[in-house]
């Protein structure tokens, strides 16, 4: 494999401050994965007061604004010089996900060959060049691309995979693991037709190869990292699922993104008897699960999971199911449930019987329901377009509880979502 040339000084040569920088680089991913985690309460409150802000910025602005009410968005989107500051992005992220840096502060790395022809000596320039490296590195795309993978992507800590201002699509075998590390952010890529692949050796850093079994065919899994952010990509027909967030991965936020054609969508949460998961923790916001979906949007295993403004258009057999007593959290949501009279129910609750999923807790706050959707919540309590209830958050309120939190009205989920999957931005221009 060529010598990594990002800097061509020799180590006699690096200055004492350089060293310290070098040091301290190398110690970050250490600090942020170390560093506690806030009370999931709290940050449920911290994303309603994002939207909050948000929406009250583009009232005073008017509808002639670029903004939408969606905070992620509006805060970096209507920038005419975003691809000027392409980082900007890092710090816009909302949810349990919210710190995922990525590749922030660090180098810009240009892809500029679709190939990948080798997984152990990846030519320089190519997808898979990037990503591994222990560098934080910023990754965007010199032009349109399809990259067809020969087996799964191996990422490595404190990388962005940025597709604005290119059309990029990722397919093959794999396709994208994120395994093991921490902060990343997966940006406005369409990811599709994954295959299962592998029994062979893959580089996973510079440093690093080692033969990997046969993958399942995932669009995108993560397993055991923590801070990774998906945000406006593009997911549809893989073998397998499109994320899965599994084996005490947790801090992750999936917003943004359109996902369509798929039987299982996202998984979270690895199995019932793995319990390491239940502290994971997922914010599911501002997406769009459209067309030909079944099941799996998400399906919760352990954890507490934040749901709000999604959009939800017409699943095959339930949009929310979950076994192994996980938190879920459903607030201002837009369901249209499919025709079919048996697949109405919003929930599945799965492995347990009423008795004892009746002590989970699953609430349903705020959600619009249409066509005969309906919500059973855990206390068994059933949310429908004839019976909602509403709590709304109060600044002024002691208490702590999630259940005295909402999200906006459901009636805006259209507006939050109208811009999910990969965006189409031209450089010189807003997005």
């Amino acid at each position: 494999m060529a010598p990594f040339n990002f800097f061509n000084k020799k180590w006699q040569a690096v200055s004492l401050l350089s060293l310290i920088t070098i040091l301290f680089t190398l110690l970050i991913p250490t600090l942020i994965a170390s560093s506690p985690v806030k009370d999931p309460e709290f940050v449920v409150k911290e994303v309603q007061r994002s939207i909050n802000a948000s929406l009250t910025r583009r009232n005073l602005k008017g509808d002639s604004s670029c903004s939408t009410g969606n905070p992620i968005d509006d805060c970096w989107k209507c920038d005419s010089n975003w691809d000027k500051n392409r980082q900007k992005l890092a710090d816009c992220a909302v949810g349990f996900g919210k710190n995922a840096a990525g590749g922030k502060d660090g180098k810009i790395y240009v892809v500029t060959d679709s190939s990948d022809n080798d997984a152990v000596n990846p030519k320089n320039g190519t997808l898979r060049h990037a990503v591994i490296q222990d560098e934080p590195l910023w990754i965007i795309f010199e032009s349109d691309m399809v990259i067809k993978l020969k087996v799964e992507l191996i990422m490595n800590s404190y990388k962005t995979i940025d597709g604005r201002g290119a059309n990029v699509h990722i397919t093959g075998g794999g396709c994208i693991t994120i395994q093991d590390i921490t902060n990343i952010i997966i940006h406005g890529i369409n990811i599709h037709e994954c295959k299962p692949s592998g029994n062979t050796n893959v580089r996973s850093s510079p440093g690093h190869f080692g033969h990997r079994g046969v993958s399942d065919g995932d669009a995108m899994s993560i397993f055991g990292s923590k801070h990774v952010w998906v945000d406006h990509v593009t997911l549809s027909n893989c073998d397998d699922g499109l994320v899965d967030v599994v084996e005490a991965s947790s801090l992750v936020t999936i917003s943004n993104s359109l996902f369509t054609q798929h039987d299982k969508a996202i998984l979270l949460g690895h199995a019932d008897d793995y319990t390491a998961d239940k502290s994971m923790k997922v914010t599911i916001a501002f997406n769009h699960f459209g067309e030909g979906l079944t099941q799996r949007l998400p399906r919760i295993r352990h954890g507490y999971v934040h749901v709000v403004n999604n959009y939800y258009t017409k699943w095959k057999m339930y949009a929310i199911g979950g076994s192994a007593s996980p938190t879920i959290l459903s607030q201002g949501n837009k369901f249209v449930a499919p025709d079919d009279e048996k697949s109405k129910e919003v929930t599945k609750y799965e492995n347990a019987p009423k008795s004892e999923w009746h002590k989970w807790n699953w609430k349903s706050e705020g959600d619009e329901f249409l066509n005969g959707a309906f919500f059973t919540a855990s206390s068994g309590i059933i949310s429908s377009s004839n019976a909602t209830f509403f709590t709304s958050y109060s600044e002024s309120s002691s208490s702590s509880s999630a259940s005295d939190i909402t999200a906006k009205a459901s009636s805006l989920v259209p507006k939050l979502t109208a811009n999910a999957g990969a965006l189409k931005c031209k450089k010189g221009s807003a997005c």
